[in-house]
């Protein structure tokens, strides 16, 4: 990976991570001095919405490190997999807080069930994300385990020489 997109995916990073505390403080916010109206459950929405918010940021700290991993070449250890793990149970999180979302915003659209439909399929496709981190992470095992071998073989071969 090149430092240039090393270096954007940084930035995007970091956008992303001021774009959620900016949501989370608007959140807060909202929370102390704006009641509820009674069209909606606003609290429970925000009180997610603030959840939500704070699995992003634990996905972004993951990509962070992993992408220090790569640049760094110690991608291939078993050091990377606490990341890689955190990341799909961040995912997983963020699935169920919007599977929250979803219940709590039904029962408004009783006379167009059609967005409590697309709301649960947004759930079931970032779950379908968490999946595809999970087979990502079996092909890292299987390269930290090929790194492993090839090293050992390495070792075996200076050996001989």
């Amino acid at each position: 990976m090149g430092t240039l997109a090393t270096g954007a995916l940084r930035a995007v990073l970091v956008a992303v991570l001021a774009g959620t505390v900016f949501v989370q403080a608007g959140m807060v916010w909202a929370l102390a001095t704006d009641p509820e109206d009674g069209t909606l459950p606003l609290t429970p929405l925000r009180v997610v919405t603030i959840l939500g918010m704070v699995s992003v940021q634990v996905a972004l700290v993951c990509i962070w490190r992993l992408v220090t991993m790569v640049r760094r070449g110690t991608v291939f250890s078993h050091a990377a997999f606490r990341y890689v793990d955190v990341l799909t149970g961040t995912i997983v999180a963020a699935a169920l807080v919007w599977f929250a979302v979803t219940v709590l915003n039904a029962p408004g659209q009783r006379d167009d069930p059609g967005v409590t439909v697309i709301m649960g399929g947004v759930g079931v496709a970032v779950l379908g994300v968490a999946l595809i981190v999970l087979v990502l992470r079996t092909l890292l095992a299987q390269a930290v385990a090929r790194d492993v071998e090839a090293a050992q073989m390495q070792a075996e071969l200076d050996e001989v020489i």
